[in-house]
């Protein structure tokens, strides 16, 4: 008589290593933490971050006062090709609100939307610039 194997109920343990950023993601994530730190001192609060759908991806949501402030963070090394800002086109844009809808429905469903507004901040050669209202 054979007996089945014994059925283990723990999860699965996963040998493979984390992934380890670029540097070019690493230097996106710095400039994010920056530019949530900058939105913190200037009295904004933080909300989520890295919010993806597919859509498109939020960076940072922060609250300003009762709107909601949806940011997109952009770093580059110099001005080239039209800097950072620049790199916000109308494609990204649209993006943006599409993930900053599907947000809003996640988290107000059909109940009154807050007010809302789209940032950027723009790090180039790490000296941010904080475009409010950006679109």
């Amino acid at each position: 008589m054979s007996h089945a194997p014994a059925v283990s109920h723990a999860p699965a343990v996963s040998r493979v290593p984390a992934a380890v950023p670029t540097a070019a993601q690493q230097a996106g994530s710095d400039a994010e933490l920056a530019a949530r730190h900058l939105l913190e001192s200037a009295g904004l609060e933080f909300v989520a971050a890295n919010v993806r759908y597919k859509a498109g991806e939020i960076d940072l949501v922060m609250r300003d006062d009762a709107a909601l402030v949806f940011v997109e963070v952009r770093s580059r090394a110099s001005r080239t090709f039209g800097g950072a800002a620049a790199s916000v086109d109308h494609r990204k844009r649209l993006r943006l609100q599409r993930a900053a809808n599907l947000f809003l429905l996640q988290h107000f469903d059909q109940r009154q939307w807050p007010a809302c507004r789209f940032d950027v901040i723009a790090f180039e050669a790490g000296t941010p610039d904080w475009i409010k209202a950006a679109f």
